[in-house]
């Protein structure tokens, strides 16, 4: 069913610690029939003008791997724009994998959020079981793989090695830390809301939730629909919009996206150094023209080369997409990141990536982006000057083809976390725009 009624006003509002983790919950908000506007940074009135006629709103940050007090400062500043709005539900949304450190910033976040709404519980559910990201007795497992054994200990910025949530997140905070277990979940929404409630007695106000299934997720989201506060990956974001219709809080009917319609140049930016990415970087090669970036270059004199790959560009088929990467192995990685430091090598490399995606935009007509990267989509979408985006139809689990709405030209985007996606992804992703 298509979107009939004329009126609709956001009853959600959701604060996103990266780009493609964003686009990621919105695209799962999607999927559960509401029609959702996403915004790059703290939104202001100006930006908020567009987000009109929607029932959510997806504020992307740049706060997974910053410091800790900037990162609160922000997700407040976003929560303030929200609630200028008379949003009544928020969704604190980070990654399916817990990306973070043993300081933060998930649980101060977390922390401070439930300060200003005046919140004394929430639960912290990461489980995207479609994804293969699930959580048993506390711990989270990437396919079958512990967290901390699923390449992640390996992760540049934030290395995960320990799969033990509770634990994990207690770090990160002064706040007692509890679970909800598979068994409690599987006896029903009534058994759920009576293990929170004795939590609550006991003084834990930070609840981890077990999730190995979609039906699961089902129950947890009927569970959570009446929380002010929910926090996790965007596994549990595909079932809230029902739970909201069921308890009266979402009224407007299920909305269905359409696909962008932009001609143009087709452009494929891999920031990311995932197994997934690489994966699919290895299927393109021979597919399409590609470019793998010298890191080391990129580190001595970005200008030179910045040019080498717009002249290569330019002088590639145009009907065919292209394709510039900068995944390296781990080894390569750590031996650039000895020789220069991790945050310069990181901050370099999105820094390059965006100035040239801009310049590739500009004087080359490429329109049909998809970028893989949290980091380095969060970079380019910046530096493209994009505040705006609406959410379309999905393209595998996670991950939806975007249109930016505050540009003369608009451009279609899919933006990627590194660790989504089948091999053929970027090829199948480009046939979805033909």
């Amino acid at each position: 069913m298509t979107e009939t009624q004329p009126n609709r006003t956001a009853v959600l509002g959701c604060i996103a610690d990266d780009v493609t983790g964003a686009t990621d919950l919105a695209n799962n908000l999607v999927r559960g029939g509401m029609r959702v506007v996403q915004v790059l940074g703290v939104p202001d009135a100006r930006v908020l003008a567009n987000a009109f006629e929607v029932d959510a709103i997806v504020v992307a940050l740049k706060t997974r791997s910053i410091p800790k007090q900037d990162a609160i400062s922000q997700s407040l500043d976003a929560l303030k724009s929200l609630q200028a709005l008379r949003i009544s539900h928020f969704y604190f949304k980070y990654c399916s994998t817990f990306d973070s450190t043993e300081e933060g910033n998930i649980g101060p976040v977390a922390e401070a959020l439930m300060d200003s709404l005046g919140v004394t519980q929430t639960v912290f559910c990461p489980a995207f079981p479609a994804a293969g990201r699930t959580v048993y007795q506390g711990h989270l497992f990437v396919g079958d793989q512990l967290l901390n054994e699923s390449g992640m200990q390996n992760h540049p910025l934030n290395p995960m090695t320990d799969a033990n949530l509770v634990r994990f997140l207690g770090k990160q905070t002064s706040r007692r830390v509890g679970l909800v277990s598979s068994a409690v979940i599987e006896s029903g929404a009534a058994a759920v809301a009576q293990r929170l409630s004795q939590l609550k007695e006991d003084d834990v106000s930070m609840v981890v939730t077990d999730t190995t299934s979609d039906e699961q997720l089902t129950m947890l989201a009927s569970s959570c629909a009446s929380l002010p506060l929910v926090t996790g990956g965007s596994g549990l974001a595909r079932f809230l919009p029902d739970a909201y219709r069921e308890c009266g809080l979402l009224h407007s009917q299920v909305f269905a996206p359409e696909v962008p319609k932009v001609d143009g140049r087709s452009l494929i930016v891999a920031g990311s150094c995932s197994r997934a990415t690489a994966g699919q970087i290895r299927y393109m090669d021979g597919k399409c023209p590609l470019y793998r970036i010298d890191v080391s270059g990129v580190m001595d004199d970005p200008n030179v080369e910045q040019n080498k790959i717009v002249k290569w560009a330019s002088e590639s088929d145009p009907g065919q997409p292209v394709l510039i990467a900068s995944g390296a192995s781990p080894e390569q990685i750590t031996e650039t990141q000895e020789r220069f430091g991790a945050m310069e090598v990181a901050l370099a490399i999105e820094n390059f990536l965006s100035a040239l995606t801009v310049r590739l935009v500009k004087d080359l007509g490429f329109t049909r982006l998809v970028l893989a990267g949290g980091e380095t989509s969060g970079a380019i979408v910046r530096e493209l000057g994009i505040d705006t985006l609406r959410i379309g139809p999905e393209i595998c689990t996670g991950v939806p083809w975007t249109e930016s709405l505050d540009r003369e030209r608009s451009l279609a985007l899919a933006l990627k976390s590194g660790n989504f996606g089948d091999a053929n992804f970027f090829e199948s992703a480009l046939e979805m725009l033909r």
